[in-house]
């Protein structure tokens, strides 16, 4: 019952060869990849002919891409014998797991069902931002799709819903609340199954939902989306689980949290300290290094200068070792032990509250991803893929903060979520820009960007190849109100051997957010420092800066503050 298909792969492309083999395994019943001399692979071959069973064939070692077929099957199933099986689609495995598959009876469902192999077309497991745009934009494409999501509690047990902080706290909640609701009915609405249980791999194609009375639904599909997201870390020391909060806490304490330290340099951490600042409490920031790793290094200095003169406290080259509860309260005390990262000494403090904001933790580690072999960077739980968000298993994709190497950002996993349905049932190509992404950090004085930090151009580009200019400038109203007229900044970074295109823009000051959205537009389209010079400002807006740069880093000429 054989059917030769040993036509030659001729040497092509990559990415075609990876193509031309995903034809081979979803347009034929059953898929074998072989080699001729391998005897598991002639038992395979006998126990299909017994069947009665019709089966294509590649023998690797009789053509010319053999050695490449077998690399890129490594990559699609992680595993690199022969045979490699596929049944309608799924991957079997090798000789021994189809013999057992036929003992159990596996096998012979498996080739009964020639069409409707699984139950879903596609399974997002998580109920992050991406994972909800992917579900949402597949079931426009007459997708059968469910979304499995479920989220664990912080150690403090809060469950982000109706707390209470005053007013405020209580407007946030209800505010989250609505959003809360207005997602699962635009996910019924869409016809899109919504399940709130914790799902797990158990075996190719199929996982295992838990909800919260711990019973049990298998579900299959023939593809899936990780988008889990992230948790907050912890410091791993005496005492943080217990008498800590993180930032997923902060806006559920059911009292003001008082005199306050915040434990690390993310965004999270300067925003957050920079809200508490802003309503008037005493608030610390303990730095281990660097302010805002991954961002301009010169902005974030401004940054941590401008909060310093408002108020807050910052303790450099510090990092906690103990945190002990000295009184019981709402708030309490706390004490917290610290040492110096850069010699033997050590401080100690007295806090009511104290927020760890030190990064987070991809939820990756407890969903049955080994089980089915998709890797994980072993030391951050984030998950490697290719530029069209797919895992080293080919049907299993990943959008959002469990990324590697991506930015962490809700509107970056929506707009990947919803390219990658498009690509995956809508038959487009676009892929999702991770460079050219605009993002502000809310701290007092706000902080927008987009593209590339002047570290990061100088490693990529070569420091003789990118010119910066820079200028300070005074906003009219802070003119009036008497402000600093030297701490608003602003410039950009550009390529000299592109036309001088724009690869970074950044904006310290009042309504950066908004500033930033219009020239990452700009910036999309490809963005000179010419067309700069030849935009007329809007005047008098902080925007308008950006049309009149004229000094360079490389001239080091002083630059001075500007008003209007």
């Amino acid at each position: 019952m054989q059917r030769e298909g040993n036509s030659c792969l001729t040497l092509e492309p990559r990415d075609d060869l990876k193509q031309r083999l995903w034809t081979l395994i979803e347009t034929n019943r059953v898929m074998i990849f072989s080699k001729s001399y391998c005897p598991y692979s002639t038992k395979v071959k006998e126990l299909f002919n017994t069947l009665g069973v019709k089966f294509e064939i590649l023998e690797l070692d009789l053509v010319d891409d053999g050695a490449r077929v077998q690399e890129i099957l490594l990559e699609i199933t992680s595993q690199r014998t022969v045979p490699n099986i596929f049944i309608n689609k799924i991957h079997m495995g090798g000789c021994d797991k189809t013999l057992q598959a036929h003992k159990s009876g596996y096998l012979q469902k498996l080739l009964q069902n020639d069409s409707a192999t699984y139950e879903y077309d596609l399974i997002v497991i998580g109920g992050g931002s991406g994972g909800l745009a992917c579900s949402k934009e597949a079931a426009n494409w007459g997708k059968k799709v469910m979304v499995l999501d479920y989220v664990t509690p912080t150690p403090l047990g809060k469950s982000w819903v109706k707390h209470n902080w005053e007013t405020m706290t209580e407007a946030i909640q209800n505010y989250i609340g609505s959003l809360n609701w207005g997602y699962r009915v635009s996910l019924r609405e869409k016809s899109v199954s919504y399940i709130n249980s914790y799902g797990e791999f158990v075996e190719h194609h199929t996982i295992k939902a838990i909800n919260r009375k711990g019973q049990e639904t298998f579900y299959t599909a023939e593809r899936f989306v990780i988008a889990t997201g992230e948790r907050p870390r912890y410091l791993g020391i005496p005492g943080d689980k217990e008498y800590c909060i993180t930032s997923d806490d902060l806006f559920s304490l059911p009292y003001c949290p008082g005199k306050t330290l915040i434990i690390g340099a993310s965004y999270v951490a300067l925003e957050c300290g920079g809200f508490l600042a802003g309503i008037g409490l005493d608030v610390t920031i303990m730095v281990r290094s660097i302010l805002l790793r991954g961002f301009d290094q010169e902005i974030a200095e401004k940054i941590g200068s401008y909060m310093e003169m408002h108020g807050v406290t910052f303790l450099r080259q510090y990092i906690p070792v103990t945190i002990q509860q000295l009184e019981e309260g709402t708030p309490g005390r706390l004490k917290v032990v610290a040492k110096s990262t850069e010699g033997s000494e050590t401080i100690e403090g007295e806090y009511n509250t104290v927020l760890i904001a030190i990064g987070r933790e991809s939820c990756t580690r407890k969903i049955g991803l080994e089980k089915i072999g998709v890797k994980i960077n072993e030391n951050t739980g984030k998950i490697p893929v290719n530029d069209e968000e797919q895992t080293n298993v080919s049907y299993v994709y990943a959008v959002g903060d469990v990324l590697e190497d991506k930015l962490e950002l809700t509107p970056v996993a929506i707009q990947a979520g919803k390219l990658l349905a498009r690509r995956l049932y809508g038959g487009q190509l676009e892929k999702c820009d991770y460079i050219n992404v605009p993002t502000t950090v809310f701290t007092p004085l706000e902080y927008g960007c987009c593209g590339f930090s002047e570290e990061k151009a100088r490693e990529l580009f070569n420091k003789d190849n990118i010119e910066v200019f820079h200028t300070y400038f005074w906003p009219l109203e802070w003119t009036i109100a008497g402000r600093e007229n030297d701490t608003c900044f602003g410039k950009i970074i550009c390529n000299k051997r592109d036309n001088n295109r724009v690869i970074g823009f950044h904006v310290l000051g009042p309504n950066a957010g908004e500033v930033t959205q219009g020239f990452a537009a700009a910036m999309k389209c490809g963005l000179t420092k010419q067309l700069l010079d030849d935009t007329i400002g809007i005047h008098p807006t902080c925007g308008e800066v950006f049309t009149t740069l004229e000094i360079t880093k490389s001239s080091r000429t002083v630059i001075s503050p500007r008003g209007c």
